[in-house]
């Protein structure tokens, strides 16, 4: 685990106990009592956040044992036991809430993810991230839709390249985008470039600029897009396509029959619905 997960776990369990503790189980619970809490799945889902999960329980007690029953990324059905909480009852307690939340929130992008990748089964379009991830959450969220059979996009600012319409603008005087890209490949040969174009004369324009590796058609309709697809492969070069803005469910299926290499969602991440899982506790 990365350091900035380890770090969020952290402070998951300081919100929650402070420097006081869970003052029910300790009050209200034998300390020597022993029990094993299962985690169980009450709905269809894939399961992502196991490891984080395990973390989560290292640092409540060490004495807890932490058994994975099934690997990130299967898929449970409703009834499924995900995982077991081995140790002191009131461990177990005061694991449980912090050890939902990851999992539930993980286990709702992973699922998510596999939903929109199923729909576009076929099609040779690749489903992608954002970076509209929860601050802190990026790592875990970006593992959570790999999980879910899709792929990640550049993970920050600094792993890759986009120029937007606002970069361009801000500047005194306008740039040679041709000559910047350039330079830049000089100084980053191994990092992708990727420019954004909502107008098919924009991406004609950039189609023949060298350095690019993607163009992103953003918010066009499918029509738009086929043409950008067909305009690229009439030229034959080899810049990639990815269509991106307000994907759903509903229209991922026809925008990924255009042609496009790649479709990016940021509802992977930041529109999720938790998944329903909770704990069983047995002594």
């Amino acid at each position: 685990m990365n350091s900035a997960s380890l770090a969020l776990v952290k402070m998951a369990l300081e919100e929650d106990l402070q420097d006081v503790g869970d003052l029910t189980s300790q009050n209200f619970v034998d300390e020597n009592h022993e029990s094993v809490g299962r985690i169980v799945s009450r709905e269809e889902a894939v399961i992502s956040g196991l490891e984080v999960a395990e973390e989560v329980c290292s640092e409540v007690d060490n004495d807890m044992r932490f058994v994975a029953l099934i690997a990130d990324g299967e898929v449970v059905r409703s009834g499924d036991v995900v995982c077991e909480l081995l140790g002191k009852t009131r461990s177990i307690l005061t694991a449980e809430r912090t050890v939902l939340n990851f999992l539930q929130r993980l286990s709702g992008v992973a699922t998510i993810s596999k939903t929109f990748v199923d729909s576009i089964e076929g099609t040779g379009a690749v489903l992608l991230d954002t970076r509209k991830t929860t601050p802190g959450w990026r790592a875990l969220e970006k593992s959570a839709v790999v999980h879910g059979g899709a792929t990640n996009h550049r993970i920050g600012l600094y792993d890759a390249v986009m120029v937007k319409d606002n970069h361009l603008a801000a500047n005194l005087t306008p740039i040679n985008l041709a000559d910047q890209l350039a330079a830049f490949k000089n100084e980053h040969s191994g990092l992708k470039i990727e420019v954004e174009a909502d107008r098919l004369d924009q991406v004609e324009a950039f189609l023949k600029i060298d350095g690019i590796d993607v163009i992103l058609l953003d918010n066009m309709s499918n029509h738009q897009l086929a043409s950008a697809v067909e305009m690229r492969d009439k030229l034959g070069v080899k810049i990639k396509l990815e269509a991106s803005g307000s994907v759903t469910l509903k229209t991922v299926r026809g925008i990924a029959e255009t042609g496009v290499d790649f479709i990016s969602v940021g509802a992977l991440t930041h529109s999720v619905r938790s998944i329903d899982l909770g704990l069983d506790l047995f002594s």
